[in-house]
């Protein structure tokens, strides 16, 4: 039996934590390296004797990065499968959505990958090790106002994140007197160039791309070529986890500014992780910023079973409050009372199809 170090037994053989990411649909690009690192985690745990000799049981469903495939994921796990805890969900479209579920049947939600501002203390059972998109879109507005920017064009996909990161850059950027023109577009849509062309008729200082997949990013970078418009470009943290997508537009890049929760290499958790999963798929996990926080969750959500016991409500209540100072392969974390890490993002810019430091 489980006995978290405050309590009677909670649990008889093996503890389930349900996992919800977007396994179908362009997200999956985010999904499948996510499934196979929190695996790899469990597998680990588990091979040390699991929490407190019971091993760890990860039931994983498909949020497909929308709300009604993640309310549904959420709904199945906590009725069907019985689960305390859930990590989840990558996309911010699915954790906003499955936050008031969670909290009705009080089991927590904990997100290595959910980065829109509106999750900020949005619940007592929500947490998330990655950090919010409030400090991704202020690291921005500063690099654009330290460039004398006064002018800048964004083109946005409709989704809750690039909703986020949007409100918080256009937020920071007019605070500096800055002035924005923004299109949108759907995730599905294929033909872009009208809104290209509207913006580049505003005669901006340079053009924001906030997509959330790498197709979306692509079909962009493809239709400015086709018009022939070059600006100066500002773009997401999405697009530079994707090594092969910089390298291949890096023309069109070079220059190009974003602002990442990047990772740090020498961190020994940081090359344990890195080690795992290169000696299991033969490479290199894609995502890192992503891939530490979503390896980080396993272990941390194991600490807070070991220590509070499998119930949800009490390693929700762990998480907002005794997280201090835990060392993973993301660094060292601190989670604040309303359930954000404090960190975030740094500056970053594109220099001959590669990511470097950027230096204003």
């Amino acid at each position: 039996a489980l006995t978290g170090k405050k309590d009677e037994p909670v649990s008889e053989g093996p503890i389930k934590i349900g996992v919800i990411l977007p396994l179908t649909g362009d997200a999956a690009a985010y999904g499948e390296p996510g499934r196979n690192l929190i695996q790899l985690a469990t597998d680990k745990i588990n091979a040390e004797g699991g929490i407190d000799g019971n091993q760890i049981e990860l039931i994983i469903e498909d949020g497909k990065c929308t709300g009604k495939d993640a309310v549904s994921a959420i709904q199945k796990l906590i009725n069907v499968d019985g689960v305390q805890v859930v990590i989840g969900g990558f996309c911010s479209s699915e954790s906003l959505a499955a936050v008031p579920v969670a909290a009705e049947a009080k089991i927590t939600l904990f997100s290595p990958g959910s980065s829109n501002p509106g999750l900020t203390g949005v619940s007592p059972f929500f947490a998330r090790n990655y950090p919010s998109d409030s400090a991704q879109g202020a690291v921005l507005a500063e690099v654009a106002s330290g460039q004398s920017l006064k002018k800048m064009a964004v083109l946005q996909e409709q989704t809750d994140y690039s909703v986020g990161l949007y409100e918080s850059f256009n937020a920071a950027f007019s605070e500096k007197g800055g002035t924005v023109v923004k299109e949108e577009f759907a995730s599905t849509q294929g033909d872009l160039r009208s809104s290209l062309t509207k913006l580049k008729a505003s005669n901006p200082d340079a053009l924001f791309t906030i997509v959330q997949t790498p197709a979306s990013a692509e079909r962009i970078f493809k239709q400015l070529r086709d018009l022939g418009w070059k600006p100066k470009l500002f773009i997401s943290d999405v697009i530079p986890g994707f090594t092969d997508l910089v390298a291949a537009n890096k023309d069109l890049l070079e220059g190009a500014i974003a602002a990442e929760f990047s990772a740090n290499s020498d961190n020994v958790k940081f090359q344990e992780m890195l080690t795992a999963y290169t000696e299991k798929y033969g490479e290199e996990p894609p995502l890192l910023s992503y891939a530490q926080t979503e390896w980080d969750s396993v272990f941390i959500l194991a600490e807070g079973i070991r220590e509070v016991g499998y119930d949800g409500e009490k390693i929700a209540n762990w998480l907002h409050t005794e997280v201090k100072n835990w060392e993973g392969a993301a660094g060292t974390l601190t989670i604040g009372s309303n359930g954000d890490p404090i960190t975030g993002h740094r500056p970053e810019i594109v220099k001959n199809g590669k990511i470097e430091p950027y230096q204003q």
